[in-house]
């Protein structure tokens, strides 16, 4: 199990936490979805269709315009967003964001669910670099359009510094979701 992106989904009913991550054998990889509504107690469903290709899907909070949509990675390098059909399958996605800085010339994807705030859905983003550098950047999406990009961070959020240069995984910040509490990110 890889990369988790918990969320607080809430819509009509009662809260539920739902997670996707990356099943990982050592060959293959599955992208799968788990729900609770203890954190104590998991369901797990694999997700299908062409939105659930690769690594790196992150679901919205709650549904938009009726719509169930999530963040992607389908095609290895661009961040796209899928929605969930009457099937149960994540269909193609709209393309959000590929790499097009210097810090993200390998590939981008998120960090996590999108954080809903006034201004629109904050994106968290990873983009890969020269040198495996990983950095954290961000953007963000329309309310109510979320296929539509408002904004871009013009630079680097967080960067890894002489400390983070060693590792399992060296030269690396990393992050697989965001929240806001009283005000702050």
């Amino acid at each position: 199990m890889e990369d988790a992106r918990f969320v607080r989904f809430v819509d009509d009913s009662v809260p539920v936490y739902r997670a996707t991550y990356t099943a990982y054998d050592g060959r293959n990889i599955a992208t799968r979805a788990l729900a609770s509504t203890d954190l104590r107690h998991f369901e797990m469903s694999p997700m299908r269709g062409p939105g659930a290709r690769n690594k790196g899907i992150a679901l919205f909070p709650r549904t938009v315009g009726g719509r169930h949509l999530a963040l992607c990675r389908a095609d290895g390098e661009t961040i796209g967003l899928t929605e969930l059909d009457g099937e149960s399958r994540w269909q193609s996605p709209v393309p959000l964001h590929a790499p097009r800085d210097s810090w993200e010339l390998i590939q981008v994807g998120n960090c996590g669910s999108p954080v809903e705030t006034d201004a629109g859905w904050l994106v968290l983003t990873h983009g890969v670099g020269p040198m495996r550098r990983y950095v954290i950047g961000a953007f963000l999406l329309d309310l109510h359009r979320p296929e539509r990009v408002v904004a871009h961070l013009p630079g680097v959020l967080l960067s890894p510094d002489e400390d983070d240069r060693d590792g399992y995984v060296p030269n690396v910040v990393y992050s697989c979701g965001g929240l806001v509490h009283d005000g702050d990110l």
